[in-house]
């Protein structure tokens, strides 16, 4: 499919579908509008829940960004779990993925602000505690997906029994 005069190239929503395995085919059937209304509701709904977080636990100016790190950590942990799911539990719909993954988790996780709390810790002459915040964030966002794929994984494996 290369593309000649007669035959039009069709690009994958998601750049890591497998083309060549017949169940993730549906992909090219969708309707692109559909995916971008789920996308964005999701996106609405998980900005408005970090947004609530940095409400509710706001972090004084200066300060280390501990609410940004909960977020992204917490974000991190439901990605891992979801991505477990969506590809081991046969019965998920086709939507769940654009939705909670790229839409609600992706607009509740926040890695730039991850990046502005990091220069305003700088700015404010914290240098020392920004590079902590750079790497506790990474390393807690990894772990967060480590820990919950790993935990997923399990408890499908307890539940198929």
């Amino acid at each position: 499919m290369d593309g000649g005069p007669s035959q039009q190239v069709v690009q994958p929503t998601d750049p890591d579908v497998d083309l060549h395995v017949p169940a993730q085919r549906w992909e090219l059937r969708r309707a692109p509008a559909m995916v971008l209304g789920v996308i964005a509701t999701g996106g609405a709904i998980g900005a408005c829940a970090r947004y609530g977080a940095s409400l509710l636990w706001p972090d004084p100016a200066g300060a280390f960004p501990w609410t940004t790190l909960s977020v992204n950590t917490v974000g991190c942990a439901l990605i891992g779990l979801l991505m477990v799911v969506i590809t081991e539990v046969p019965a998920v719909h086709p939507l769940t993925r654009p939705f909670l993954g790229t839409g609600v988790l992706g607009g509740f996780t926040t890695f730039s602000t991850y990046a502005v709390d990091a220069q305003r810790l700088v700015d404010g002459e914290h240098p020392g505690h920004a590079l902590a915040y750079l790497a506790l964030s990474m390393v807690s966002a990894l772990g967060a997906v480590w820990a919950s794929v790993a935990a997923t994984r399990r408890l499908i494996v307890r539940w198929v029994r």
